[in-house]
């Protein structure tokens, strides 16, 4: 049985919080009416292509205070076809010795929502069967890379799951 704790927030108690966070599509791709987007966008859990623009699904880890967890935003991340490419000759391969590659954020974290999409990240490859993950680089001082380096405590972490509409 979960542990229960009682929320500083809400006052109720909680057997735990669910750690992640997942989009399904790309904010622009979503976007797209339906007929549109099956016609123009080729795309699975994984990786979607919509024209020349290229997207990986992601994790981005926020560690949780306390704990050697993290809250884990599945996000997906703009690249060069380049980047795009070389994920897949790597699909089924160990791609943690790759060195990180560039790209954008294309989903507003909603707790972030005038700073994420768009943002830079590094994305780093892991062995199969896990997502590429994520970094704000060093000299991002916004919130998201501020929250992604030290943590977040119980309180944030339980303000970002109300504000998604957990």
């Amino acid at each position: 049985m979960a542990e229960e704790f009682s929320c500083a927030i809400c006052g109720g108690r909680h057997a735990g919080l669910s750690k992640d966070w997942g989009y399904g599509l790309p904010d622009e791709v979503w976007a797209l009416p339906e007929e549109e987007r099956d016609s123009q966008a080729r795309f699975n859990d994984d990786l979607c292509q919509w024209g020349d623009r290229f997207f990986i699904r992601c994790i981005l880890p926020v560690p949780l205070k306390g704990t050697d967890d993290y809250f884990g935003w599945g996000a997906w991340a703009e690249v060069d076809a380049e980047v795009f490419e070389r994920y897949l000759e790597l699909y089924d391969e160990d791609g943690r010795e790759e060195p990180p590659a560039p790209g954008k954020l294309a989903n507003k974290l909603e707790a972030y929502t005038n700073t994420s999409l768009g943002t830079r990240v590094l994305i780093q490859f892991q062995d199969p069967g896990e997502r590429p993950t994520l970094t704000l680089p060093e000299g991002d001082k916004s919130r998201l890379a501020q929250e992604q380096r030290e943590g977040v405590d119980a309180a944030r972490h339980h303000e970002i799951l109300e504000i998604c509409g957990a």
